[in-house]
């Protein structure tokens, strides 16, 4: 009887000793990161080797760009990123997976469009998403667009010359 109240005892004290250890990790805007003791997440680091998007792009604006294009084509950020030498972590500057150099030209084609073409389509009943391409326009969720393929053409009526439809 006594070892199973020593357990207890020793499992509560564990318990409530390492509570605050892990309220410290717990995600921004969560119950259990409430206390002063929190850790202050560390700015994230300027981005480089930018020569499609602004240099000046805050980072925050950058990831959020970034995880738009992994969406829209359904990969992972290690599809145009190379990892780092040492651990297992991406090295986000290097240019050396050719997947990379095809995505900024593919985001130039995309800004060409937007800008030369598409906003200059009169169209009333138009709202502006709908005269705006992104990498989903085409990809839509996949890391190669899927081949359009035309459904079969249907003739209702008269075929062109005159005379009967055919059967």
């Amino acid at each position: 009887m006594q070892s199973r109240l020593l357990a207890a005892v020793v499992a509560a004290t564990l318990a409530l000793a390492t509570q605050p250890l892990f309220s410290q990790d717990a995600p921004a805007g969560s119950d259990a990161g409430q206390s002063h003791t929190a850790r202050p997440r560390r700015p994230l680091p300027k981005p480089t080797n930018l020569k499609v998007l602004p240099k000046d792009i805050a980072p925050e604006e950058l990831i959020h760009i970034m995880r738009g294009y992994a969406g829209s084509l359904g990969v992972e950020c290690s599809f145009c990123h190379a990892p780092a030498p040492t651990g297992h972590r991406l090295d986000f500057a290097s240019d050396a997976k050719p997947d990379k150099g095809i995505a900024r030209i593919m985001i130039e084609m995309t800004h060409d469009i937007n800008v030369q073409y598409m906003a200059k389509v009169e169209d009333p009943d138009a709202k502006p998403e709908d005269k705006h391409v992104t990498c989903g326009t085409c990809h839509r969720g996949h890391s190669m667009p899927p081949h359009f393929v035309p459904p079969p053409e249907e003739h209702h009526g008269p075929p062109p010359g005159g005379g009967p439809p055919p059967q």
